[in-house]
């Protein structure tokens, strides 16, 4: 009875021992914070994934720990967790900055991007055919109609009684007048029905001369509205932005660029909400993190937008660290042996199509 109690008691010790190492080594992990950023980080009903979360994870098996993710509610948040040191530290598409590394610390690049402009799909030929049917082009063709119909009706005022084409009723005489009009302008002149009142000769021949500069001036301001309205609806760098309703979000690299150079831009809580204004056709183009735009392009936003192939303003990405913690040396360690290995390689891979 005594040995049974005795083995029992050191069973009960036992498990409270295994009880303390397990929360020990719990406590020991690292805890690190990201948010969503696909293909970076993706929130999933068990766990985060995505890149980031998997190279995180690899690095931390180099070094021997094991690693829990927490996702934060926006970039902001994650960062002010990281310089507060209330976490080991956090990875997404975080871009090494001197204001951000003044501030904490970062690992080797874990990923060379950039910024790049998404733009609403075949912008180009909408914006041609908008043109072509708008206001001001209806309204340059009823005049030239109006003018055309109204100098064939004055000649026809003119040559009634002199010759059988101008011949009939005003209302008979329109269409046969607006034709002889018509075919004046395109010809430059008439071989045929010449007028023969000294006051339709006089008229004629200040129709042939002016046609001359109608004409002209009429495929000008055609040629200029499709022009102006084809270069101006189209967004093809950065240049093209000056006017146009630009987004990003509050506090990125991109919102800091667009900043400096005084360049008019809605700023947004979250990508989410961007990406959705976008769809519904409220923003004009979006500039932001290219791997994020062209993730989304080729995923969810196919239908919507499309990136434009440059990257503006090349940036690498890091994991952010506590400033003066001990673990970036580690982490850099572990990185450098994945890429070495290939390992690093095979996740570029696996979410972006290659190596970067």
């Amino acid at each position: 009875m005594i040995t049974h109690r005795l083995c029992h008691l050191v069973a009960v010790c036992l498990t409270v021992i295994c009880m303390a190492t397990a929360s020990h080594t719990q406590t020991a992990d690292l805890e690190f914070v990201t948010v969503e950023r696909p293909p970076f980080a993706m929130s999933g009903n068990d766990a985060p994934s995505g890149f980031a979360i998997d190279l995180m994870t690899a690095i931390a098996a180099e070094m021997g720990q094991t690693i829990s993710f927490e996702v934060a509610d926006s970039f902001p948040e994650m960062l002010q967790l990281v310089e507060t040191a209330q976490v080991d530290g956090a990875i997404a598409n975080i871009s090494i900055t001197r204001d951000r590394e003044s501030r904490m610390d970062f690992s080797q690049p874990i990923y060379h991007g950039g910024l790049r402009i998404l733009v609403p799909r075949q912008q180009g030929g909408v914006s041609i055919w908008s043109t072509l049917f708008s206001l001001d082009l209806a309204l340059a063709i009823l005049a030239a109609f109006a003018l055309l119909l109204g100098g064939g009706m004055l000649m026809w005022l003119f040559e009634r009684d002199k010759q059988p084409y101008f011949e009939g009723s005003a209302r008979e005489a329109m269409f046969p007048s607006f034709w002889w009009a018509l075919n004046l302008v395109v010809n430059g002149g008439f071989e045929e029905r010449m007028p023969r009142s000294a006051f339709g000769r006089l008229f004629g021949t200040f129709l042939v001369i002016s046609s001359l500069f109608i004409v002209s001036v009429f495929v000008a301001h055609i040629t200029a509205s499709l022009t102006v309205s084809a270069i101006s609806g189209s967004i093809h760098s950065v240049s093209d932005l000056d006017g146009k309703r630009v987004g990003t979000t509050e506090g990125s690299t991109a919102a800091i660029f667009l900043e400096d150079r005084n360049m008019a831009f809605s700023g947004y809580d979250s990508l989410d909400a961007l990406l959705g204004d976008f769809e519904n056709g409220e923003l004009d183009a979006v500039i932001f993190d290219g791997p994020i735009l062209a993730h989304y392009a080729q995923n969810e936003g196919a239908q919507y937008g499309e990136v434009l192939d440059s990257v503006f303003r090349p940036e690498s990405y890091g994991i952010a660290l506590p400033t003066g913690t001990p673990l970036r040396e580690d982490i850099n360690v572990a990185l450098l042996r994945l890429i070495e290995t290939g390992a690093y390689s095979d996740l570029s891979e696996k979410w972006f199509g290659g190596t970067h």
